[in-house]
């Protein structure tokens, strides 16, 4: 029977506003612990291409090594798989791209999907995530499923496979802000999907309200992940729709926590109990309604124990962000929720209209509040990590079979309230096999060094690329120069913008099969170029516009007739 970790899908919401403080004119390192319930917060800051970690996107934790996805807008050339590698070392954040082998199919950059991951029995060390829903860069919603797994990792490179999967039956409509769990019952397993927002009927679609989202009906899938096969369940418990909620997994049990229906603009304190049993013949699904509930948005779950999960962040209210944190405690087929102390906030993050965070495993919770207008980078964010009673390093990792998920409010700004019209940036990881300490076992040394590999050279005696002042000039740019190959005895590397290349022509030789010659030796390439040989036309003689005609004789008649005509 696959084993699945805790995997907690978790949103970042998007920026409509921007608070009034700075929070860089308080770079410090903010600690506080506690005897009992450990918590400390610390400030990262994010060296490069921070503006990519967009609302809506989502990480995966592949062996303690997290990876972005799902960036807003197309890929670029410079990381045209879309996937990049989050170094955290000595509190700095840095994005390095990511491969995919050749087998794998294409996978857009889909936004705020509903993501879980699968381990299998005996092969703890591996597992894969599965991908489902999501919004592609042209805002349309997807209705695919994707496998993702490693299949090569070194120090320096790891290589993605991505895989579409088929689904048959009652395929789950095309959504996002819906979560996906893995149950297990009688030595089998199942998919689950529930909840989330979907576009209005196409036949209701009209100009004014194209992008207008709905709840989608509350029905309950279950995925046969081996064949593909899906059937819906209508449970009379579940009325109302729900998305942007959190969903925590156990065994052959789903808990539902929270989230936000759009239709009443509500956020019901509402608990569901979802068991699912699978014998021999058909699935039998059940829903009870608990009592205890929290009424959440947007909240963040990680987990600290085997049975034991913490709830931070989210919002209560329209206008009122969730400050309190709870313990949620799973054992012997029961749910209990308590309310546990919460971390000493910084005055950026209390003073803040809008925070966003994700669950990055072993208790660890990456949070992040909006930069101020004053700021070089409009899409900047500045990022905190929020350790909540953090395992022992030497403690040995348990197989879990608990999976958490959790799910923010992502609509466009007017479609709903201020708070839940925000676009989410969706975090997945594995649990149990992740701590922040863990990424030092990635050694930055192992990377190639830019200035030897020829980036930061001097290419010709205008060159003006400096590695400190260095911005991106084209488009396809991300944390190097663009940069083209000169064909002038063995070859040299020249920087596109000291060539005064258009950006047009520079992807035009890129995939034009051509030699190019630099300023410096283009003038020498044409006087050692033998002229071709021009080879003439044959001319073909020109006909005569106006061909002449043959004269007619005329009969004596018609030359009497004449002769009388003019006497």
């Amino acid at each position: 029977m696959p084993l699945v970790k805790q995997h907690n899908r978790c949103a970042f919401e998007h920026l409509s506003s921007l608070h009034e403080q700075n929070p860089a004119s308080s770079n410090r390192y903010h600690k506080m612990t506690q005897p009992a319930d450990a918590v400390s917060l610390q400030m990262v800051s994010a060296v490069n291409n921070s503006s990519l970690l967009q609302p809506g996107s989502s990480l995966l934790n592949f062996d303690g090594h997290v990876f972005f996805f799902g960036q807003k807008g197309w890929p670029k050339r410079s990381c045209p798989t879309g996937v990049f590698f989050l170094d955290i070392k000595q509190n700095e954040l840095k994005m390095k791209p990511a491969a995919f082998s050749r087998d794998s199919c294409y996978l857009p950059p889909l936004r705020y999907p509903a993501i879980c991951t699968l381990r299998s029995d005996g092969e703890s060390d591996k597992h894969q995530y599965i991908i489902h829903g999501g919004k592609t860069p042209n805002n349309d919603l997807s209705d695919k499923v994707y496998i993702m797994s490693v299949v090569n990792k070194t120090t320096k490179k790891t290589t993605f496979q991505c895989i579409e999967k088929d689904l048959d039956g009652d395929v789950p409509e095309a959504r996002y802000g819906h979560t996906i769990n893995v149950v297990h019952s009688r030595g089998k397993s199942m998919i689950v999907i529930f909840g989330g927002r979907s576009y209005i009927p196409l036949a209701q679609r009209t100009t004014e309200k194209w992008n207008s989202v709905v709840d989608c009906l509350p029905f309950v899938f279950l995925v046969d992940f081996e064949f593909g096969c899906c059937t819906s369940y209508i449970l009379p418990e579940l009325q109302d729709g729900l998305s942007f909620h959190v969903s925590v997994a156990r065994n052959d049990t789903i808990y539902i926590l929270g989230g936000h229906s759009l239709q009443n603009n509500t956020r019901p304190p509402s608990l569901y109990k979802v068991k699912v049993d699978l014998p021999l013949g058909s699935p039998a699904v059940t829903c009870s309604i608990l009592p205890g509930g929290v009424s959440v948005s947007s909240g963040i779950v990680t987990q600290t124990g085997d049975t034991e999960f913490v709830l931070v962040g989210g919002y209560q209210s329209d206008n009122q962000k969730r400050m309190i944190c709870n313990t949620i405690i799973l054992e012997d087929n029961k749910i209990e929720i308590v309310e546990r102390a919460s971390p000493d906030w910084t005055p950026d993050i209390k003073h803040c209209r809008m925070w966003f965070g994700c669950d990055m495993g072993k208790g660890s919770i990456l949070l992040g509040i909006p930069g101020a207008n004053k700021q070089l980078i409009s899409d900047a964010n500045f990022f905190y990590i929020l350790r909540c009673n953090r395992a022992e390093e030497d403690e040995e990792e348990e197989e879990l079979t608990s999976q958490a998920c959790s799910q923010a409010s992502t609509e466009d700004q007017g479609d709903s309230t201020p708070f839940e019209d925000s676009e989410e940036f969706s975090f997945s990881a594995e649990a149990s096999s992740f701590d922040v300490d863990d990424i030092d076992t990635y050694n930055e040394d192992d990377e190639e060094d830019e200035s030897e590999t020829g980036y930061w050279i001097v290419c010709c005696a205008s060159c003006n690329i400096d590695i400190n002042t260095w911005v991106p000039f084209y488009s396809t740019e991300l944390n190097k120069p663009a940069m083209i190959l000169c064909s002038s005895g063995s070859g040299h590397w020249v920087h596109a913008q000291c060539m005064d290349l258009s950006e047009s022509m520079l992807l035009r030789l890129s995939e034009a099969n051509v030699k190019y010659f630099c300023n410096e030796h283009v003038d020498l390439n044409k006087g050692l170029q033998t002229p071709k040989k021009v080879v003439r036309l044959k001319k073909q003689p020109m006909k005569r516009l106006h061909k002449k005609k043959t004269m007619k004789l005329t009969t004596p008649v018609k030359k009497s007739f004449l002769r009388r005509l003019f006497e």
